[in-house]
């Protein structure tokens, strides 16, 4: 297991993904608990690209349920397709918010988020979870995010 990320900024946005999905895989090499994975995978993407949140809900019964996360405390429950992360999760697709405040039905858990992207945790075609990510930047967010979110939900769900 890695026990050091080696953090580098001053990279592209594709770079930097190029650069923590490896440390991702060392990371979670050989850790089967799916909770400590998720901590890990929040930490991680948290120190290397700064994003002000950055976390998983969980579904329990009718709702996602806040799992681990970085950064300032959040909703604690969502349900099915209220908000973002109730959106993906009833549409079983990433959703990517340039704006926040312009997305109907938007849960401001934190006044200070702008821009949002959400990908679903999909095993054996049911959504069992989101990762949420949020920037307190505008537009911050596009296809790169998704496609390496994307690379990294499948490596956690594949332990």
């Amino acid at each position: 297991m890695a026990e050091d990320l080696t953090i580098t900024r001053n990279i592209s946005k594709e770079e930097q993904y190029q650069s923590i999905i490896p440390q991702i895989e060392a990371l979670l090499y050989g850790e089967t608990d799916l909770i400590a994975n998720l901590a890990n995978v929040a930490a991680a993407l948290k120190e290397q690209f700064g994003w002000f949140w950055v976390g998983f809900y969980l579904v329990k019964q009718d709702e996602l349920v806040l799992g681990p996360f970085q950064g300032p405390v959040a909703c604690t429950r969502i349900k099915k397709g209220k908000g973002v992360c109730g959106a993906s999760w009833e549409q079983a697709a990433a959703i990517i918010v340039p704006d926040v405040d312009a997305f109907p039905g938007h849960i401001a858990c934190a006044s200070a988020s702008k821009s949002e992207i959400v990908l679903p945790l999909i095993v054996n075609d049911e959504v069992i979870g989101v990762l949420d990510v949020d920037s307190e930047v505008l537009n911050k967010f596009d296809e790169t995010d998704q496609a390496y979110l994307d690379q990294v939900i499948h490596i956690l769900l594949n332990r």
